[in-house]
């Protein structure tokens, strides 16, 4: 049976702690639930709610927000390569999942350690870190058509995923509730990814030769908490934009005025370039506008200090944005999805 509460602060289900007022609010933690939710005769549309991580709430929610809070985990027998499908519900926190496989001996997400948010908002990001993407060890993923309520399977050939990008951000954007994602991962023969960012540094400094998924996965975390601020002490999101990809012949060009310029060849056309870098070059690593900010160790991320509205931080991007667009003449994205 489920509960309708009203007028409940989302302060503590978004990362950013944007203190906005859900008019409105559903938690459901099982399918029947959630069905039975979307059945609701007075309601028309609603609001997802996660694990609140990629997200910049502007405005209070005046439609119902619909907490998905579905835990558990079920594992497969592993195949005669030692391979194991493991389904893993929508609610279950996604550092968290990512340590259980590192305590259980299941490969492949190591690098993906310290990503805040929920495994159910996974897929639609197509999360990544340090040279591996989610789609790198996703098998597949159970939908509840918010319209019909029937259940479907995405799999992975479904999903379209791109860089940050899936279906759920285009096609079926607003359509589906993710309420369980599989994947197959490593029992044994784990195939360690170190050589990008400064996994392999990190080894080397603590005289690791012979790394194992727990020793990637607490190099990613040293790096990522040396870079990136704890959400639960200061409000943030992570990384706020995304790395711009641009033409070869417009990087050149960048690159003969800034001989410096760190970058990614993605093909023989094009280079990806640190939006960090490029935000810092214009001053705003640091910098504090009232509540809102820059943060002072990685300019990707835009923070809450305090009290910062949603409005005030999305105008800090726009900002940003602008002026990074006039120095470079190169557009960054937002990698959060703004509500509001």
């Amino acid at each position: 049976m489920i509960t309708i509460q009203h007028n409940v602060s989302l302060k503590k289900f978004n990362t950013f702690g944007i203190d906005a007022k859900a008019k409105y609010f559903i938690s459901v933690s099982n399918k029947q639930e959630l069905i039975e939710a979307l059945q609701l005769s007075q309601f028309s549309d609603y609001f997802i709610l996660g694990g609140g991580s990629n997200m910049l709430i502007t405005k209070d929610i005046d439609i119902p927000v619909l907490h998905i809070d579905f835990k558990g985990k079920v594992i497969g027998p592993p195949n005669s390569q030692g391979e194991v499908i493991v389904n893993i519900q929508a609610g279950e926190n996604w550092h968290e999942f990512v340590l259980w496989c590192i305590e259980n001996g299941y490969g492949g997400v190591e690098n993906l350690s310290l990503i805040p948010g929920n495994v159910g908002t996974s897929p639609i990001q197509n999360i990544g870190a340090y040279g591996v993407e989610l789609k790198d060890v996703f098998v597949g993923c159970s939908a509840i058509d918010i319209e019909t309520q029937e259940e479907k399977m995405f799999f992975l050939e479904d999903c379209n995923f791109g860089y940050r990008n899936s279906i759920f951000k285009n096609e079926a954007k607003g359509k589906y509730i993710i309420i369980s994602v599989a994947f197959k991962l490593t029992s044994k023969s784990h195939k360690l990814n170190t050589s990008y960012g400064a996994i392999q540094q990190e080894l080397e400094s603590n005289n690791i030769t012979d790394p194992t998924i727990k020793d990637v996965s607490d190099a990613v975390i040293a790096i990522r908490q040396r870079k990136l601020p704890d959400p639960k002490e200061i409000g943030n999101s992570g990384s706020f934009f995304k790395n711009p990809v641009i033409p070869k012949a417009a990087f050149e060009i960048l690159q003969s005025k800034h001989s410096t310029v760190p970058h990614y060849v993605m093909s023989d056309t094009e280079i990806k370039v640190p939006a960090g870098w490029l935000i810092e070059q214009c001053g705003f690593k640091g910098k504090r506008f009232g509540d809102a900010g820059v943060h002072k160790n990685q300019a990707l991320v835009l923070v809450n200090y305090d009290n910062a509205t949603g409005a005030e931080i999305l105008a800090l991007s726009k900002k940003i944005q602008e002026t990074v667009l006039e120095k470079f003449n190169i557009a960054i994205e937002a990698e959060v999805n703004v509500i509001g």
